[in-house]
């Protein structure tokens, strides 16, 4: 019997699906070609059905979906540990004028690659990057072969490091949307308002318009700290989301950033039209904004990711770290399975692949989604023995135990070694411009 042939084959590992049934393949192996996953299933059947150009090894390891950041602002490693111990409103304070001085195409494009090389060591596979200068961030990403979802900010402030003024800026990303032609499997269009804080009632209707207009997904931060939510009620007369409700904005389309202060009339109104959350427990809790209700969120029916956002705001672009705390800072109000392993897992794929309107390609490994996957390395004292995997990768596991990446169907990185990037370079690139 002949057997097919294929671009790379992993095997040997215990493989956690993240299907729906939660399905784990012991001694299981991944057959991908051309990116795409054409079959998981038990090493001796697939090693019998499949003749691989290249392939991983991952006896004693645990193979997953790559991990999803669903809100993130990659260019601030160049900012990382200057604005610590600070309110969201004076780290904003501090940022917003260290940007306008020090942000241009190329300090964009060597603080992502160090985010690249961060993100792909952590086993991160692909992430929602809302920042200035997105086109350098993206060329940056592609020459690594990593998977960023980016695109056109809208922020109204008097200096954007771009200099683009708001009322070109809807031209200028009209333009952009239209360039990218037809989406690649895995992605697709993005448009970015950054709050409504930053931009009028009239302005978020305009962009939203837009994102519609190109079947786009829109991404806005929104109910941060209470500070914000009164901010934007005095003005308008409205809390955020319920701004952004009243403005017809919120639905399948809307990916909203944090969520922490929500009455119970806002969830209902999140869960009734669609719109999902990106939570960001880490970055929430040290700028002191409080905690976002996910468990009335979860049982309400709202779609749920994680993210890690900025490493200014966290310091640390790992999701393996923010799926622990979202595992453990919701039992803080007694209840043990508030959030659990199973759960903050789902958050950091599937949910938060679905989050992005992906959820068809991405999230899970499964025969026809895109090959992003992670090698874990489980032969580590902390890891051992494994009797729960879901339980193992929320409440003992490290970005640092990843060994092997994979996006797209491209290894880049293999036995902790960065095979797309030359780590050595970015990191004296960084350390030239801080």
């Amino acid at each position: 019997m002949s057997t097919l042939n294929i671009d790379l084959l992993v095997h040997g590992g215990d493989v956690l699906t993240v299907d729906e049934a939660g399905t784990v393949v012991r001694d299981g192996a991944v057959a991908v070609h051309e990116g795409e996953i054409v079959a998981v299933g038990p090493t001796e059947k697939l090693t019998t059905r499949f003749t691989a150009t290249e392939s991983i090894d991952a006896s004693g390891c645990l193979v997953l979906p790559g991990l999803i950041n669903t809100h993130t602002h990659l260019a601030m490693t160049l900012l990382r540990g200057r604005a610590d111990d600070v309110t969201l409103q004076g780290f904003l304070e501090r940022v917003l004028k260290w940007e306008a001085e020090l942000l241009t195409p190329k300090n964009v494009a060597a603080a992502v690659r160090l985010a690249v090389a961060e993100s792909v060591r952590a086993g991160v596979t692909s992430a929602l990057d809302m920042y200035w200068f997105h086109e350098a961030a993206e060329q940056a990403a592609r020459e690594a072969g990593w998977r960023l979802h980016t695109g056109p900010t809208f922020m109204d402030v008097p200096e954007p490091p771009d200099r683009i003024a708001y009322e070109d800026r809807l031209d200028w990303a009209r333009r952009d949307l239209a360039a990218r032609g037809e989406a690649r499997p895995g992605l697709r269009p993005i448009l970015f308002a950054h709050s409504t804080y930053t931009l009028a009632p009239d302005q978020l209707v305009e962009i939203a318009s837009l994102a519609r207009e190109f079947g786009a997904l829109l991404h806005i931060h929104a109910a941060e700290n209470p500070t914000e939510v009164a901010t934007v009620e005095v003005k308008y007369g409205k809390r955020p989301v319920e701004l952004l409700d009243s403005l017809g904005l919120l639905g399948p389309d809307l990916l909203l950033a944090h969520a922490v202060d929500l009455t119970g009339s806002e969830i209902a109104a999140l869960a009734r039209t669609g719109t999902s959350v990106a939570h960001c427990p880490v970055s929430n809790l040290k700028l002191g904004c409080g905690i976002a209700p996910v468990p009335r969120l979860l049982s309400a029916g709202v779609t749920v990711g994680l993210g890690t956002d900025g490493a200014v705001s966290a310091n640390t672009l790992d999701v393996l770290g923010a799926v622990r705390q979202a595992a453990l800072v919701h039992k803080a109000g007694g209840d043990p399975t508030a959030v659990g392993a199973e759960q903050a897992v789902r958050m950091a794929t599937i949910e938060g692949a679905r989050a992005l309107g992906l959820g068809d390609h991405l999230g899970s490994l499964e025969a026809g989604k895109r090959a992003d996957l992670v090698v874990l390395d489980l032969n580590a004292p902390h890891l051992r023995p494994l009797h729960d995997p879901w339980s193992t990768l929320a409440y003992a596991a490290h970005g640092a135990d990843v060994r092997d990446t994979v996006v797209d169907g491209r290894v880049l990185m293999r036995n902790r070694t960065l095979g797309t990037l030359d780590e050595d370079a970015v990191l004296a690139e960084l350390e030239a411009l801080a």
